[in-house]
C-alpha cells in the first residue's frame, strides 16, 4: 500500500498501476487513445483514480480534481525534470518554475487558474501523452498554436525564447508556445539545447459542435533526428542534421567499450579494447543524445573501486562529467539496447542490427591529444588538418567521413584499397558525377515514417542514377569496384557489386515510374482569362509536378472539368457587372468592381462597392447583381464590406476544391505507397549512399592534393622496427602540411627514421613543427591518402601517438606536469613494435636534474620496444646519462652563423645541438635589453665552466640532402593515361549528344588545323592527339584537370554556345552553373600544354565556329585577341 499526500489531501491507494490499463494496450491504439476513430472505452475503464476506496478528502475544488495518481517509475521522471528545471536561469522562466508542484508529470498546480485535471479536460489529455514519454517536452496543436503547459512551458522560455501566455500573472499555471509557422525554429531550439519533443497534432476536420477535436501523437524530434510530420506533403527539403546516437561505456578485459546505437537506422556498433585517450577522444567528437555509463568503469585494472581517484581513469572521468549521465548494470549491449527502446518508446520487438566489422591489424584510434595536435580535431591555434585535405567547396558528409578515418585509421586492406582508387581518380579524364550525398538516417526515417516526398525521391534517383554513371564508364567501373569494401566497412552491410547495379537499376526505374521528373512539362497549372492565375498556382502547386499524369488520368480530367465550369460561372456571374461598371461614365466615387483572390479564404470573389443601381430598370448586369450575397468565412462571418459572391460560384468552387483536394489525395497516397515499396531496399539505398560520400571524398581529395603537389606514399605492411629486414619509414622533401606547397616555398626535409630519434635544437628551430608534420605524414599515409612529400614509404603503423605540451587541469587537481606524466603512461603502454611515437619537449615542467633522468628512463624503454618516433629534448643532461640504447640515432635542427648571429635554418641534420637561442628568442618576442643582459650575467657566473651549458655554436652541421626537386613523373603519366582512353560505344543520339558531336568535330577539325602549323614550324615529328571531353549535367570535370590550361565551351539551353580558356576548370564550370537558367548547362573542353595556347586557340574558335553554323554569345570577344605569336609558348607547346 501507498500513502499518497498532497497538501490537505491524504489518498490510500492499492499498490497497482494505475495507468496499466492503457499501458497495456497495443502500441497501435495507445498512439490514437483519444482518437475519435479508436473503439469507446467504457467509463470504467478510462478512470485514472482507484474506485475501490473512499477518499477522505475535503469537498474543495482541488481535492475534487485529483485524478491523476503517480506511478513508482514516474518519480525518477520528476527527478529528472527537477534537475532540468533547477539549470534555469532566464528571469522569466524562473519565476514559471516557482507556480510548479511536482504532483503530477507536467508539473501542474490544480490550484491556480487553468490548472484543472478533470477527465476530458485538455490538461488532463496531455498529461495521458505525457505519461507516454515522460523525458520529452510535450507540445499540443491547439489551433493554429503548439501549446505547452507546466514543466514544459519552462523549458520552452528558457531554451526557445517564446514567451509565456498571460505574461508572468501569478494566478495561472505556466503556459507558453509557439504559431504553427514556427514549428521548425522552436525544434531546433529544444533539440540544439538536447531535448527531445514529442508532438500531438489534431485530426483536421469538420467536428460537432461542444465536442473537442481528437489528438494524437504525430512524430517526435530529437537531437539529430527532426519532426518530418507532413513532410510528404511539402514542395521543400528538410536538412537532417548529424545524428546523434545514445552512447554506452564500459570496462572490459580487453579495455574500454564504447556502445553507439542509433535509433533511426536501428543500428549498433561495440568498440572493445579501446585506450582511455582513444575513447576520450570519440566521446568528444561524438554528440551523444544519452550518455549511460556502466557500474563496470567503477573497477579499475586493479580491481579496486577507486576509478576517478588516481591514475587511469581520471581522463574519461573528467570528460563525463561535464555532461549528463545514467549508470546502469547488466551486459552493457543488451541493457543499452533496452534503454534505448525505453527512450524513445519503441517495441520490445523491435530489432537493432550490429555494424560493428573487427579486424585484428586495424590501428588503434587516435588518442586525444594526437587528434588535437595536428588539427584531425579543430584546435584554436593548430592548423587544421581536415582543412587541406579537401577542397573548400567539398562540405558536409564527406568531412565527416574524413575526419571519422582520421581518427580510426583503416586496416591495411582497405588502406591500400583507398589508396589504389584514389591513384585511379588521380588519372581519369572522363567526366564525374556530383555524386548525390543523402544522410543515411533521412533516407530511412523518410521511408520507415512514409514521408518522402517528390523532392527526397529525386534525390533518391540521382543518387542511383550516379552509382550506375560509375558503373557504365569504362574509368569509374574499377574505381566503383574498389570503394565497395570501404563501404562495408562504414556501413556494415556487405553488398555484392552486381548485386548493388541490379537494385539501383530497379529501384530507379520504378521511381521514374511515379514521380515527375525535372524537364517533364505535361502538368502545367490551369489559366484562363477571368481567373486571377495565381489562384489555379496556388490550389494545384500542392500536387501538380509530384507524380507522373499517367496516374492522375480521373483527377486531371475532373480538376479540368470543375476549373472550366469555374471559369464558365465566374464569367456569367461576374462579368456582366464588370462590363456594366466599365460602361458607367461617373467622376470621381463612380462604380468600381474587379474579379480577384482571396488568398487566404481559397476563393475568387467579386470585389465592388458603388455598383448597385439606384433604379432598378432592367439593364444588362441588373439580374447578376441582385444574384449576389455577401462573401462569407469558414466560421460564417462576412469577410469585409467590398466582397461579394454567388450561389453557383461557391458551388463551383466546392467542386474545383473538391476535385483537387481528391488529387492531392491520390498524389500523397502515391508517394506513401512509393515508400513502403521502398522500405525493402534500404540497406541498398544506405548502401549507395554510403559509397557516393566516400567517393566525393575521395575525388575532392585527389584535387586538393593535386593542387598541392602532394603525392602517393608506398604503403608497406608494418614489420617489427628491429627486425633486420624492416625498412623503415622514409618520406623525402617533407613538409608541414599547412603549408600551400603550389604557392609557398616550404623548407623540406627528409626524415630516413629505422629507429628512434632524440631530437634536439635551438628554440624556433622547428622542433615541433617537424612532429607534427611526420604525425600528419603519417596518417594520412595508413589511411591511404596524399602525403606533403616529394616521395615515402610509410609503414602502416598499429599506433601512431603524438604527445607535445601540457596543461594543468584545476578542476581534476592536477599540475602539467601531472597530466604530462598521465599521457606519457599511456603512450607507453600502449605502444608496440609497430608504433610511431612522438614526444616533443619531454619532461619540460619539473626539475632538471629528475625530469631529466625520467626523460632517459622513457628513451631507454622506447629504445628496447623497437618502435620507431622521435624524443625531443632541451635537457642536454641526458647525453652524460649511461642509457642502455642500442638503435637510438641522434638528430638536430639545424643552425647557421650570420653576421655573428646564429639562425636556425628549420633543417634536419645529424648530431647533438645544445644551442638553444633562448636570449635571442627573449629578445625577438621584446623582452626588455636590461633583463636579458643580467640573465646573460647570471648564465655566465654559474655554468661558465660547465662544458655542457657553454654555447656550442662550432658543433658539426651535417646538413641533409634535402632539396626541392619537382617531378614531372605525375604529369606525363596523365598525358599518357589521356591517350589510352576509351569510350563505349554510343546508342541513340538526343539532340543534345548530337549538338555536343557536332561542335566536337567542328572543334577538332579547328584546332588540329592550327597545331599541324604550329608543330611544322618546329618540325615536331609527334602531334598528340586532342581529346575532347564532355561535362553533361550534374557532372564535373576530374582531378586530371586541376593545375591544367584547358579550352572549354557552354552548350546552353538555347542551343548557344560560349567560348572560354581557364586554369581552373573546376571553378569556372562551377562559376558557370551559378547562373540563372545555367544549372544545367553541358561543357565541352580539352587540355592544352600552356595559358599562351589556350588564350590562342580560344580566340580561333571565336573567329571561326560561327562561320561553320554555330551561334556564340561571346562573338565580340574574338575580336580584341592576339595571343600565341610567342616562340616560347610554341616551344612548349612542342615539347
Amino acid at each position: 500500500m501507498y500513502w499518497i499526500t498532497a497538501k490537505n489531501v491524504v489518498v490510500l491507494v492499492p499498490r497497482w498501476r494505475s495507468l496499466s490499463l492503457l499501458f497495456s494496450l497495443p502500441r497501435h491504439h495507445r498512439r490514437s487513445f483519444f482518437s475519435s476513430s479508436s473503439v469507446p472505452l467504457r467509463q470504467s475503464e478510462r478512470t485514472l483514480c482507484v474506485r475501490e476506496r473512499k477518499h477522505f478528502t475535503k469537498t474543495t475544488k482541488k481535492q475534487k480534481q485529483l485524478k491523476i495518481v503517480l506511478e513508482e517509475k514516474d518519480y525518477a521522471h520528476i527527478t529528472w525534470w527537477k534537475e532540468k528545471m533547477q539549470m534555469c536561469r532566464k528571469p522569466s522562466s524562473v519565476q514559471l518554475i516557482k507556480r510548479l508542484t511536482y504532483s503530477n508529470l507536467l508539473g501542474i498546480d490544480t490550484s491556480l487558474r487553468n490548472g484543472s485535471l478533470k477527465e476530458g479536460t485538455l490538461n488532463w489529455e496531455m498529461v495521458q501523452f505525457k505519461s507516454q514519454f515522460p523525458r520529452e517536452v510535450l507540445l499540443c496543436r491547439v489551433g493554429d498554436f503548439y501549446e505547452a503547459i507546466g514543466i514544459d512551458a519552462c523549458i520552452l522560455v528558457e531554451y526557445a525564447g517564446l514567451n509565456p501566455f498571460g505574461g508572468l500573472r501569478s494566478d495561472s499555471i505556466p503556459k507558453a508556445g509557439c504559431p504553427v509557422v514556427n514549428l521548425r525554429q522552436t525544434l531546433d531550439d529544444l533539440t540544439c539545447n538536447g531535448f527531445s519533443v514529442c508532438i500531438v497534432e489534431e485530426v483536421q476536420g469538420p467536428t460537432q459542435a461542444r465536442t473537442r477535436k481528437s489528438r494524437f501523437i504525430s512524430g517526435h524530434a530529437h537531437p539529430g533526428s527532426p519532426y518530418v510530420f507532413g513532410l510528404v506533403g511539402d514542395d521543400h527539403d528538410l536538412d537532417f542534421p548529424e545524428p546523434m546516437p545514445v552512447v554506452g561505456i564500459s570496462r572490459s578485459a580487453k579495455g574500454y567499450c564504447m556502445i553507439s546505437v542509433l535509433e533511426t537506422m536501428k543500428t549498433y556498433s561495440a568498440e572493445d579494447g579501446l585506450t582511455e585517450e582513444a575513447l576520450v577522444t570519440k566521446i568528444r567528437t561524438c554528440r551523444c543524445h544519452h550518455l549511460f555509463l556502466h557500474s563496470s568503469l567503477k573497477n579499475n585494472s586493479s580491481g579496486t573501486c577507486r576509478w576517478r581517484e588516481f591514475g587511469e581513469g581520471g581522463l574519461l572521468w573528467g570528460e563525463c562529467n561535464s555532461r549528463q549521465f545514467e549508470w546502469f548494470e547488466g551486459n552493457p549491449v543488451n541493457e543499452l539496447l533496452f534503454k534505448v527502446k525505453e527512450l524513445y518508446g519503441l517495441e520490445d520487438d523491435v530489432t537493432f542490427r550490429n555494424i560493428t566489422v573487427t579486424s585484428e591489424d586495424r590501428p588503434r584510434p587516435l588518442h586525444l591529444g594526437t587528434a588535437t595536435q595536428i588539427g584531425a580535431l579543430p584546435t584554436e591555434g593548430i592548423p587544421c588538418l581536415l582543412k587541406v585535405l579537401l577542397p573548400p567547396n567539398c562540405t558536409g558528409l564527406p568531412i565527416l567521413y574524413v575526419r571519422d578515418l582520421l581518427l580510426n585509421p583503416p586496416a591495411y586492406e582497405i588502406a591500400s584499397t583507398i589508396q589504389e582508387a584514389c591513384k585511379l581518380m588521380s588519372n581519369i579524364t572522363c567526366s564525374i558525377p556530383e555524386f548525390t550525398c543523402v544522410p543515411s538516417t533521412k533516407l530511412v526515417k523518410l521511408l520507415e515514417l512514409r514521408e518522402a516526398n517528390h523532392i527526397e525521391f529525386c534525390k533518391i534517383k540521382s543518387l542511383l542514377d550516379d552509382i550506375l554513371h560509375m558503373y557504365r564508364s569504362l574509368e569509374l567501373s574499377a574505381i566503383l569496384k574498389l570503394l565497395m569494401d570501404p563501404t562495408w566497412v562504414a556501413t556494415g552491410l556487405k553488398v555484392e557489386l552486381e548485386t548493388l547495379v541490379n537494385e539501383c537499376q530497379s529501384v530507379s526505374c520504378r521511381i521514374g515510374e511515379i514521380i515527375s521528373l525535372e524537364g517533364e512539362k505535361d502538368q502545367k497549372m490551369t489559366s484562363y482569362t477571368a481567373i486571377p492565375n495565381e489562384f489555379f498556382e496556388d490550389m494545384e502547386s500542392s500536387w501538380k509536378g509530384r507524380v507522373k499524369r499517367i496516374h492522375l488520368v480521373e483527377e486531371f480530367a475532373e480538376v479540368d472539368e470543375a476549373a472550366e465550369a469555374l471559369s464558365i460561372t465566374v464569367k456569367e456571374d461576374f462579368l456582366p457587372i464588370l462590363s456594366r461598371i466599365k460602361a458607367t461614365t461617373a467622376p470621381l466615387g463612380g462604380p468600381k468592381g474587379e474579379i480577384l483572390y482571396a488568398r487566404e479564404h481559397e476563393a475568387v470573389w467579386f470585389k465592388g462597392k458603388r455598383f448597385v443601381p439606384s433604379v432598378w430598370a432592367g439593364t444588362p448586369g441588373e439580374e447578376q447583381i441582385k444574384q449576389l450575397r455577401p462573401a462569407l468565412d469558414s466560421k460564417g462571418k462576412r469577410v469585409g464590406e467590398e466582397w461579394y459572391t454567388t450561389l453557383k460560384v461557391e458551388e463551383a468552387l466546392a467542386r474545383y476544391h473538391e476535385a483537387g483536394e481528391k488529387a492531392k489525395t491520390k498524389v500523397l497516397e502515391l508517394l506513401r505507397g512509393l515508400s513502403t515499396e521502398l522500405q525493402t531496399k534500404i540497406n541498398i539505398l544506405v548502401f549507395a549512399s554510403m559509397l557516393l560520400v566516400i567517393a566525393k571524398a575521395l575525388f575532392g581529395h585527389v584535387s586538393e592534393g593535386r593542387r598541392r603537389k602532394w603525392v602517393f606514399p608506398n604503403l608497406i605492411r608494418c614489420h617489427r622496427f628491429k627486425d633486420k629486414d624492416s625498412d623503415g619509414m622514409k618520406i623525402t622533401g617533407l613538409s608541414p602540411y599547412w603549408f600551400d606547397a603550389a604557392h609557398v616555398n616550404a623548407i623540406r626535409n627528409t626524415v630516413d627514421m629505422k629507429s628512434l630519434f632524440l631530437l634536439t635544437g635551438p628554440n624556433g628551430g622547428g622542433k615541433s613543427s617537424l612532429l607534427r608534420s611526420i604525425c600528419a605524414a603519417a596518417l594520412l599515409g595508413i589511411c591511404g591518402f596524399m602525403v606533403p612529400a616529394e616521395s615515402a614509404i610509410i609503414p602502416h603503423f598499429d599506433s601512431i601517438m603524438l604527445h607535445m605540451k601540457s596543461y594543468d587541469s584545476p578542476a581534476d587537481g592536477k599540475s602539467s606536469f601531472q597530466i604530462e606524466m598521465s599521457e606519457i603512461r599511456s603512450i607507453i603502454t600502449s605502444a608496440t613494435s609497430k608504433s610511431l611515437v612522438l614526444i616533443d619537449e619531454i619532461c619540460r615542467g619539473t626539475e632538471t636534474a629528475k625530469g631529466t633522468c625520467i626523460a632517459g628512463s622513457v628513451i631507454e624503454t622506447l629504445d628496447a620496444m623497437g618502435c620507431l618516433g622521435t624524443v625531443s629534448t632541451h635537457l642536454h643532461g641526458i647525453f652524460e646519462l649511461p642509457l642502455r640504447t642500442k638503435n637510438a640515432v641522434y638528430k638536430a635542427m639545424g643552425t647557421e652563423c650570420i653576421d655573428g648571429q646564429t639562425i636556425p635554418t628549420w633543417k634536419l641534420i645529424d648530431g647533438i645541438c645544445k644551442e638553444s637561442l633562448a636570449f635571442e628568442t627573449a629578445q625577438r618576442e621584446g623582452i626588455p635589453e636590461i633583463l636579458i643582459q643580467r640573465a646573460e650575467e647570471l648564465y655566465l657566473s654559474v655554468y661558465s665552466k660547465d662544458p655542457l651549458r657553454v654555447h656550442q655554436s662550432k658543433i658539426k652541421h651535417l646538413t641533409a640532402s634535402a632539396d626541392v626537386h619537382v617531378s614531372d613523373k605525375a604529369t606525363d603519366k596523365q598525358s599518357n593515361a589521356a591517350e589510352k582512353v576509351v569510350h563505349p560505344p554510343t546508342e541513340s543520339l538526343n539532340p543534345l549528344e548530337k549538338l555536343c558531336m557536332e561542335v566536337e568535330n567542328a572543334v577538332t577539325s579547328i584546332c588540329q588545323k592550327r597545331l599541324i602549323e604550329l608543330y611544322k614550324k618546329k618540325n615536331a615529328l609527334e602531334l598528340p592527339a586532342m581529346k575532347c571531353v564532355l561535362v553533361a549535367a550534374r557532372e564535373q570535370p576530374p582531378p586530371s584537370t586541376i593545375g591544367a590550361s584547358s579550352v572549354y565551351l557552354i552548350l546552353r539551353p538555347d542551343k548557344n554556345l560560349y567560348v572560354g580558356e581557364t586554369d581552373d576548370l573546376e571553378g569556372r564550370i562551377r562559376a558557370h552553373r551559378l547562373k540563372e537558367g545555367m544549372q544545367n548547362a553541358s561543357f565541352l573542353y580539352f587540355l592544352v600544354p600552356g595559358k599562351s595556347i589556350a588564350c590562342q586557340l580560344e580566340t580561333l574558335l571565336i573567329n571561326q565556329l560561327p562561320g561553320k553554323g554555330f551561334h556564340l554569345i561571346n562573338v565580340a570577344d574574338g575580336k580584341h585577341r592576339n595571343f600565341g605569336t610567342s616562340d616560347l609558348a610554341l616551344e612548349t607547346l612542342v615539347r
